[in-house]
């Protein structure tokens, strides 16, 4: 499916996190900050909302690039960056057409904080597959991806097994449409990525009564 414009109405009422993702930080820093020239390396992050991580990124000196659908999120993102100094490289467009947005181009990393699961699973399969030929060979990906089993997991209407839209209760409620994964499906849809590391994050929300945990996936073009 294509961009849903649910996430337009989002950016324009809802206030985002300002900081970039804890594990992404931990991603960069493990992988990048030895750099002998930040600049050089080139960062795209799919879904970059208000630009939270590209703030991070740019600010550490890399090369930042991000793409969102909402053309109100890449707004707030840019203003973000201008008055602190900070540039990237920001284009509204719909994930699922990356080979047409970055046609040409390559990255040392792409990044997805929660972007993905925000979608079906064939549109999950067609955007890793524009992912890997986005890559750098050596290029690695970073990825949040929300687990079966969640609050909010068969609280929608079902589109497919494991997607819901329109949810209603718990932190998915008003964001459209969203796949909860399996370890199963997530091994497979990353299979074309060497190095592969899954771990998990678990949290608790309002008094410990909605449970989420994240999958934390890191992998490696060959």
């Amino acid at each position: 499916m294509s961009w849903d414009p649910t996430w337009e109405e989002v950016f324009r009422t809802r206030g985002w996190s300002r900081y970039p993702l804890e594990a992404l930080i931990s991603f960069v820093a493990r992988h990048y900050f030895k750099a002998a020239n930040r600049r050089e390396l080139r960062f795209l992050e799919l879904g970059c909302g208000e630009g939270n991580n590209l703030w991070f990124l740019a600010r550490e000196g890399f090369t930042a690039y991000g793409v969102d659908g909402s053309s109100t999120a890449i707004g707030k993102a840019r203003t973000r960056l201008e008055a602190e100094g900070l540039s990237a490289h920001l284009q509204v467009g719909d994930v699922l057409n990356l080979d047409q947005l970055y046609a040409g181009a390559r990255f040392d990393a792409v990044i997805n904080a929660g972007c993905l699961q925000h979608n079906t699973v064939a549109s999950v399969e067609k955007i890793l597959s524009q992912i890997a030929a986005l890559l750098e060979p050596g290029g690695r990906i970073f990825s949040t991806m929300i687990a079966a089993g969640s609050f909010g997991d068969q609280l929608g209407d079902r589109i497919e097994d494991g997607t819901y839209a329109n949810i209603r209760e718990g932190s998915f409620k008003g964001l459209g449409l969203c796949h909860f994964f399996t370890l199963d499906e997530i091994a497979e849809l990353f299979s074309e990525f060497s190095e592969l590391q899954i771990e998990s994050l678990k949290t608790t929300t309002n008094n410990r009564t909605q449970e989420y945990t994240h999958w934390i996936v890191e992998g490696l073009k060959p």
